[in-house]
């Protein structure tokens, strides 16, 4: 019997490039192809699907991974292939914590879409081996230490240096210090470049 595939991305474009890949795979069959993740979350505690494609974001609800969460918790049989283009870094660790069993980027394929399925829905478990390379000004995306982000995922929240640093529970100093730092890595200008930026290419991205 195929595979019972859903199918969540606010995209339609994405959504139809999934719905081509199952539709010309014998294995597979659609169960479903929504655009929100709490549409995701009923399909799957309504109906049986084996595997479930999801995006992170979703504008203005649920994100993805709050949906794999509440799919886990009440279908922990349902698979599910997590994607993204987005480079943030805590997104993998955020799906291995929830049991997701994949990971797909969109725009680096390290393998084909459906291989990645054919792995997810035979028990593996399949991830990225690296993080996703993004231009950020004059630097790559994967060239700022874990800090430099936590530091630049508050810059994006608009939180002052003062605030960052409670947070964080460093000095407002050490603030000062990680975002010249990121601001001579990439080349920008002022902290509201370097935080404008950020957000743009999804390198930190607020729940």
């Amino acid at each position: 019997m195929p595979n019972r595939v859903l199918i969540a991305d606010d995209y339609l474009m994405i959504r139809q490039v999934f719905e081509n890949a199952v539709r010309y795979a014998p294995q597979y069959t659609l169960a479903a192809s929504v655009s929100t993740a709490e549409d995701a979350v009923r399909v799957c505690l309504s109906e049986q699907v084996d595997l479930a494609i999801m995006d992170v974001l979703f504008p203005g609800g649920m994100s993805g991974l709050e949906a794999a969460r509440l799919i886990k918790e009440k279908k922990p049989a349902t698979k599910i292939l997590v994607v993204t283009s987005m480079p943030e870094t805590t997104y993998i660790r955020r799906a291995k914590e929830i049991g997701i069993e994949s990971f797909w980027y969109k725009e680096v394929q390290e393998q084909p879409i459906l291989e990645i399925m054919d792995r997810t829905t035979s028990g593996e478990s399949v991830y990225p081996t690296g993080q996703l390379h993004v231009p950020f000004g004059d630097a790559d995306s994967t060239e700022f230490t874990d800090r430099e982000l936590d530091v630049l995922r508050l810059l994006v929240s608009g939180a002052s240096n003062k605030t960052i640093a409670s947070e964080l529970s460093i000095s407002e100093n050490t603030v000062k210090f990680h975002i010249n730092n990121m601001l001579q890595k990439t080349g920008f200008h002022s902290r509201l470049e370097l935080a404008v930026r950020a957000r743009d290419i999804g390198l930190v991205v607020l729940d």
